[in-house]
């Protein structure tokens, strides 16, 4: 075998392995959104309860859909900053509920609004009325760390749970409630929309590097047989 087609099956080999191992990641992930979509999938059928009914475990309340009632607390509201919609620059409010009969309030993800910069809006356009009577579901906070402040306390860039309590004077449950509805209401802030259960393109990348880590070892088979039909043509 010579040199240079020695060099080159090493590194088809060495692609292929690489495809390979890339394809194997893309199931592992594909494998992951199946399971995280289950999760959701089982949570959703779970029934709707009081946001006080919740399990304490926030893995086993993640997704649920909830209820909850008492009285927005406008003076803490925040702003979630830079949330695009359908192409549109925006912020989510986020709206304290002080649930009646306990200390501890929810952070409610009212919905997206309007904002040109992604950061300002006027909150009082979008009030609700006090009392609050609101149904979604359960989101859990980040642990991502905060980036740097912004001149303006109230706008958040991340849903980490620490920041948002730093700016609130009242203990806040240890998850959020995504609000759902009608998200052509202009009365209110557009509601997000249900997590999609899709499974993604993990399947199909895993297909292309599997067929890239053949393309590879057939291409060093080749290069193999040419370079024998070659040696066996200059003997005879």
């Amino acid at each position: 075998m010579s040199r240079w087609t020695l060099l080159f099956c090493i590194v088809a080999l060495a692609s292929a392995s690489v495809f390979f191992s890339l394809g194997v990641w893309q199931l592992d992930r594909l494998q992951e959104r199946q399971t995280s979509n289950a999760t959701i999938a089982h949570q959703r059928l779970n029934h709707v309860v009081p946001v006080r009914e919740l399990p304490r475990d926030t893995g086993q309340a993640h997704y649920r859909g909830v209820v909850a009632d008492g009285r927005f607390d406008y003076e803490h509201e925040l702003v979630f900053a830079n949330r695009t919609r359908r192409g549109s620059p925006g912020v989510e409010l986020l709206t304290p509920v002080r649930i009646a009969g306990t200390d501890t309030a929810v952070l409610v993800n009212r919905g997206w609004v309007y904002s040109p910069d992604g950061g300002s809006v006027d909150r009082t356009r979008w009030r609700e009325g006090d009392s609050a009577h609101v149904s979604g579901y359960v989101e859990l906070f980040t642990t991502e760390p905060m980036p740097a402040p912004s001149a303006d306390p109230r706008i958040m860039r991340r849903m980490n749970r620490a920041a948002i309590q730093a700016r609130v004077p009242y203990p806040l449950a240890p998850f959020y409630l995504v609000l759902v509805g009608d998200t052509t209401d202009l009365t209110h802030p557009a509601r997000r929309d249900l997590p999609q259960l899709g499974e993604g393109s993990h399947r199909s990348y895993a297909l292309q590097w599997f067929s890239f880590a053949v393309i590879a070892i057939v291409g060093a088979g080749i290069a193999v047989r040419r370079d024998r039909q070659s040696r066996t043509s200059g003997i005879a």
